[in-house]
């Protein structure tokens, strides 16, 4: 049974940082890509980075691009998002994912990010 758990969340000012992790398990970790996604109230859910499988390669969203890192630790079935100079429209809630065919219904419960102006 695929599990994603997301945790790290919290409320922070303007210019904050958080960590976000998203323990996975239920399939082989390190042969999958891995995507984090966010929505906010009344908007759609929004992709906002993704990490190849062995970790080589990222890409982000333009809205976060240069203050968000994404990274995974394959020994321990882990994605982390760092996220930094964070504002108040990167209040969300915020889910990984698996971006394969037959994986990606698969949701977590997300980690709710609340930033203060």
């Amino acid at each position: 049974q695929v599990r994603l758990v997301e945790s790290g969340g919290g409320l922070v000012h303007t210019g904050g940082s958080l960590r976000l992790s998203c323990a996975a398990s239920g399939f082989t970790f390190r042969t999958y890509a891995m995507s984090w996604y966010r929505q906010a109230p009344g908007k759609e859910r929004e992709l906002v980075a993704t990490i190849t499988s062995g970790g080589s390669s990222t890409t982000y969203s333009d809205s976060v691009k240069g203050r968000f890192t994404i990274s995974r630790d394959n020994a321990v079935s882990t994605v982390y998002l760092q996220m930094n100079s964070l504002k108040p429209e990167d209040t969300a809630v915020y889910y990984c994912n698996i971006p394969k065919r037959g994986l990606r219904d698969y949701w977590g419960q997300g980690t709710q990010v609340t930033v203060s102006s």
